[in-house]
């Protein structure tokens, strides 16, 4: 069997008992072009690499422990290494993070390649692979729809308890 090349009339042989995997990226649409977009990154196999969800009273707090705070010094140096992106809002929970990040990117850097070269950063300095191969985007289109996402990220850590990958 071959599989067409979305750039062209390349194919790619395949041997019939491997599983291709299909992109979660939408297609024919320009990640590096100038907009917000929604991410989220689970650890491998939703291992609680990052701390734990404390109750409280209002709702749940993240303790971060020091993969945790590892991963959120790289967030915070996120905006310093590339000029062109920056990161409006995150949460980071046991086994997964969210964020929303701004590109104004005349460089041509991708979305695609931010997110590859982060999730290496955070994994090279714990010194193990902590990152499943993908991750989920949403491209943010409207003021409606940014608010929303920043709600549903400021209250993800209240609403752990019900989370299907609670560990």
């Amino acid at each position: 069997m071959t599989l067409p090349f979305p750039e062209g009339n390349r194919r790619l042989k395949v041997n019939s008992e491997i599983t291709v995997r299909k992109s979660a990226r939408m297609i024919g649409f320009d990640y590096s072009s100038s907009r917000c977009y929604f991410v989220t990154i689970c650890a491998d196999g939703h291992k609680c690499l990052f701390g734990s969800v404390i109750p409280t009273e209002s709702n749940g707090e993240m303790c971060l422990n020091h993969n945790g705070v590892v991963l959120d010094r790289h967030f915070r140096d996120l905006s310093n290494r590339y000029s062109f992106a920056e990161l409006n809002k995150y949460v980071i929970m046991p086994n997964h993070v969210h964020m929303i990040i701004a590109l104004d990117n005349n460089n041509r850097v991708s979305l695609t390649q931010i997110i590859g070269l982060f999730k290496s950063g955070v994994s090279r300095e714990l010194g193990f692979s902590v990152w499943q191969r993908s991750y989920y985007d949403h491209i943010i289109r409207n003021e409606t729809d940014y608010k929303k996402i920043w709600d549903y990220i400021e209250n993800n850590p209240a609403r752990w308890a019900t989370d299907k990958y609670n560990c």
